[in-house]
């Protein structure tokens, strides 16, 4: 079996390469961005019409936190739909049995009842911090649908919750929670610095998973028969979301990270930053009744990004 995996140097991406090497089973076809541009239409199609894969992993995106959203929204809602619409169009013509969508948690309303079910799709207005994202990633979900309709392909979508572990982005700025926690606490363990600061109140709650959880369920999905995946979906509402049924508070968080980090100082929450959503929790029984869960508990996985974290950090922007 030909395996395909868009944006295979990615955290997810990756995650989904160590998932799948398993010798002899499986050829797994990745290109990077300087061999291959998604952005470029015609050479997306050049590239899957030669290579003709029988799977699709479609990991790649450009993601970031809430500072990232809110300075290059322009970007972020242009870029993931034409990356997605280049590769779901171009695994269509090139008669891909299966595609999976990669999503995000944040495709639902702010104030979606909690915890969030897949039918809460499309039933109220975005966070307004990353709706140029969230816009996108419905519109691969819609996309994956439509080509089910019309074609017959099999395209499905999972959207997963908040995601951490290696091969995080641990950019200063443009870093999601847990990376931008992680580098901040290790800084002040080097420094012995007296306190941590942390943006916002620390009262939102949030579900964290660890990414290779996600490239074990995003693999389980894959490998789900037609007629068990659609007896659990609809084919207007056919994603499927991935979490752990957990969340917690950035408060509870940031004092987990200070375990694992060893910072023992005191933190403090800087109020004028924005909160963001106030929950975002899965809602994961579709999941489960389909014979997945998690296997990797929160202060595990932090301690796994951590150690991943300091062993790869010269490579990181300073």
């Amino acid at each position: 079996m030909k395996i395909y995996i868009a944006g295979h140097g990615g955290m997810v991406g990756s995650a989904i390469v160590r998932h799948l090497k398993t010798p002899g089973q499986t050829r797994i076809i990745t290109r990077t961005r300087k061999e291959l541009d998604l952005l470029d239409q015609h050479a997306v199609m050049d590239f899957m019409q030669s290579e003709k894969p029988d799977q699709v992993y479609l990991a790649a995106a450009k993601v970031g936190g809430i500072h990232a959203n809110n300075t290059y929204p322009a970007e972020f809602i242009h870029d993931n739909l034409v990356i997605e619409t280049n590769v779901i169009q171009a695994a269509h013509k090139s008669g891909v049995h299966k595609l999976l969508f990669l999503g995000s948690s944040c495709i639902y309303p702010r104030n979606a009842a909690q915890p969030m079910a897949e039918e809460s799709l499309l039933t109220g207005p975005l966070e307004p911090t990353n709706e140029p994202y969230a816009i996108a990633k419905i519109a691969g979900i819609k996309l994956c649908e439509s080509c089910n309709r019309q074609y017959g392909t099999d395209f499905r979508s999972v959207m997963p919750t908040n995601l951490y572990g290696p091969g995080d982005n641990y950019h200063p700025e443009n870093s999601h929670v847990i990376p931008a926690l992680l580098r901040r606490f290790h800084k002040a363990v080097q420094n012995q610095a007296p306190e941590v600061k942390i943006w916002g109140s620390g009262t939102p709650k949030r579900e964290f998973l660890h990414v290779d959880d996600m490239a074990a369920a995003a693999v389980h999905v894959m490998n789900l028969d037609a007629a068990t995946y659609q007896a659990h979906t609809q084919p207007m509402l056919s994603h499927i979301n991935v979490g752990t049924g957990v969340d917690c508070t950035i408060q509870e968080l940031a004092q987990t990270i200070a375990r694992v980090t060893g910072f023992t100082g005191r933190l403090t929450f800087d109020t004028t930053k924005p909160d963001g959503t106030p929950r975002k929790l899965l809602e994961v029984t579709k999941l489960k009744s389909l014979g997945w869960t998690p296997s990797i508990g929160l202060e595990q996985g932090l301690t796994n990004a951590y150690t991943w974290f300091k062993t790869n950090q010269a490579n990181f922007r300073q």
